[in-house]
């Protein structure tokens, strides 16, 4: 494993339904973590558009590398020589009337690396709040990760945190990435304490980036977007509003953790 340190950043949205606007935006906070030195930039779920209704993100479905949203990355990533991890944006699925939820990677040439599909649909009904994204969203099959400088990172979406399984088939990981749009409601019992547990027992970092506010569409979203290393200690949180999260992946304080406490070694099942 390299020893040098890398460092990465998370990017904090309130994503409308204009698409430009949120493009303005990201190209804004992107620009600012590179400035700054990151190296791997995390944008949140649902980015390029946070529409008026569910439904909204169909129009802007687009095939594999072919559209404005993914040029868009892909021209970012080649621009700032980051490594570029989209978030999630709406593909094309084999269902009529629905997408896929996507997050595409890029490296620092602009090119595209690996695609995830998310696998975990959310689905979350309590007094006046209701949720089911299996009605716009079909989901994917297939976990993914890649391999970065530092080592390899596992690719999960919202929901997909909730799933301890699934970070267990990602094998041994140097980051896992999490983008999200967690509502304000379960984002305020649960986020932090769910994005803490992925790091402890898999002894990785986690690189959360998260929707935070109130949306033109009248949902609310958590935010809290962070960096936390493998100890479990929160490194850096935004609680609220568009921003960046930032900070360091440090090969040797991963070695460290892991050869203190060999949990993953200990594993029998």
């Amino acid at each position: 494993m390299p020893t040098d340190a890398i460092k990465v950043a998370a990017v904090q949205m309130v994503s409308t339904p204009v698409v430009e606007e949120n493009f303005s935006a990201a190209r804004r906070l992107i620009g600012d973590a590179a400035r700054q030195g990151a190296q791997l930039v995390l944008l949140p779920e649902y980015w390029p558009i946070m529409g008026m209704k569910e439904s909204d993100k169909l129009a802007y479905a687009e095939q594999l590398d072919a559209g404005p949203i993914q040029k868009f990355m892909a021209e970012i990533a080649r621009e700032h020589r980051i490594w570029l991890i989209g978030g999630t944006l709406p593909m094309v699925a084999p269902e009529a009337d629905k997408v896929l939820n996507t997050m595409m990677v890029y490296d620092p040439q602009g090119e595209h690396v690996v695609r995830y599909d998310k696998i975990h649909l959310f689905s979350f009904t309590k007094d006046n709040e209701s949720y089911d994204e299996a009605r716009t969203i079909v989901h994917g099959t297939k976990v993914a990760s890649f391999e970065a400088p530092f080592g390899r990172v596992g690719l999960s979406v919202c929901y997909d945190l909730r799933f301890p399984e699934l970070y267990r088939a990602m094998g041994d990981c140097a980051l896992i990435v999490m983008p999200a749009a967690f509502t304000y409601t379960t984002g305020k019992a649960h986020w932090e304490i769910l994005l803490r547990a992925r790091a402890i027992e898999n002894q990785g970092y986690v690189l959360a980036a998260a929707q935070g506010g109130q949306h033109p569409n009248g949902r609310r979203t958590w935010g809290h977007s962070m960096l936390i290393d493998p100890w479990g200690e929160v490194k850096s949180v935004l609680p609220e509003g568009e921003g960046i999260v930032i900070g360091d992946i440090d090969p040797a304080h991963l070695q460290r953790v892991r050869e203190s406490l060999p949990a993953l070694k200990h594993r029998k099942l």
